[in-house]
């Protein structure tokens, strides 16, 4: 059995979990693959070299009382939530006593350092080899990966490789984020490359494992700027920048669209991103809002018979008398935009709620 006492889960749980599973089932382990993704998940090597000693205690997987490295995953995936977690260092003395108020452990040169240093590790880590496949000493005639020409054709900005976060605007820094969210995927495998002192060459990628490390790391640094931004999860914005909200709303968020049917959940994922996206105006919301009324309409006699004509009536008096859905002499448009906000999360959870009642009505959970 593991001595898992020591061990320290960097990688959320979930991520580590639904990685280890997705080896699992694989019809061939490969104990490289196995001893790569140990020793990226923890904080240090004591997983890896455990699982090492394991195998080479018995080899051939003789022995009923050794764990096989196949046993060795699936009781570590077993056991993802009951590690302890390294998170980003809390804050020491000088940033806790250095200043008058409490404030963001990163200002605004320290999170684009940071960010750069980030794309430093992924690089080295072989998350950017499939983008920019990094030279082999015995491929001669292999282009060389042009990572500045790759970066201007994606942000029109030129001369941003190397990185040089002294010189970023906002727009460039989070342009930049967003980028190297689709540039990245997480390679399973890797060899040794001793001739010439080549180096590591990393093989078997996968992108929604490289995002999924990505957009937590990144998220990290976010909020320890204390940054109102970050990378969607999920919807057609994944991996873009979004507005930050509180657990209740970022929940009603993921569960809207995840409980309706696929034409509304479609129709829902749009309005989210358009409401979401960073720097949002009164006319995104208000296409949010005419995406939203419209998926209730569609729902006008099922909220009539289970919520009330009262309810019904409020919802589409609202859509329809102050200039959402129409835009005309009789619309009341004189209001504060802070009032699509609130008409934005009263339809989204008037959305999730039709929806728990349609499950109901088919029998489903949920």
């Amino acid at each position: 059995m593991l001595d898992v006492t020591d061990y320290e889960l960097v990688w959320p749980p979930e991520l580590f979990a639904a990685e280890a599973r997705r080896f699992l089932a694989r019809p061939r382990l490969d104990r490289e693959a196995i001893d790569l993704l140990l020793r990226e998940a923890f904080r240090d090597q004591s997983a890896a070299d455990d699982m090492n000693s394991l195998a080479a205690t018995d080899p051939w997987g003789s022995d009923p009382a050794t764990l096989t490295p196949r046993e060795v995953l699936a009781e570590l995936a077993e056991s993802a939530y009951r590690f302890r977690r390294s998170s980003f260092p809390r804050p020491y003395w000088p940033q806790r006593h250095g200043r008058d108020e409490p404030g963001p452990y990163l200002d605004a040169p320290g999170i684009r350092m940071a960010f750069a240093d980030l794309v430093e590790e992924f690089e080295r880590r072989g998350y950017l080899d499939q983008a920019f496949p990094r030279p082999c000493i015995d491929d001669d005639v292999a282009p060389e990966p042009d990572p500045a020409a790759e970066l201007e054709k994606r942000l029109g900005i030129a001369d941003l490789w190397p990185l040089a976060p002294g010189q970023w605007d906002d727009n460039t820094f989070y342009g930049l984020i967003e980028v190297y969210h689709d540039l990245v995927s997480r390679p399973s495998e890797r060899h040794f490359h001793d001739y010439g002192n080549c180096g590591w060459h990393y093989s078997h990628f996968s992108s929604t494992a490289g995002r999924l490390v990505y957009r937590w790391r990144a998220n990290e640094l976010l909020q320890a700027a204390g940054i109102s931004y970050r990378l969607a999860d999920s919807g057609e914005d994944q991996g873009r920048m979004v507005a930050l909200f509180d657990d209740g709303r970022s929940e009603l968020i993921a569960n809207a669209p995840a409980n309706a049917q696929p034409a509304t959940a479609a129709r829902v994922h749009h309005a989210i991103a358009m409401f979401r996206r960073r720097g949002a105006t009164a006319e995104d919301k208000r296409s949010a809002l005419i995406t939203l009324a419209g998926s209730l309409e569609e729902r006008r006699k099922l909220i009539k018979a289970e919520l009330g004509s009262a309810d019904e009536g409020a919802l589409f008096h609202i859509a329809n008398k102050f200039a959402i859905r129409h835009q005309n002499t009789q619309q009341l448009s004189d209001y504060d935009p802070a009032f699509l906000d609130w008409v934005f999360w009263w339809y989204l959870g008037t959305v999730e709620l039709t929806n728990r009642i349609i499950n109901r009505q088919d029998g489903k959970s949920g």
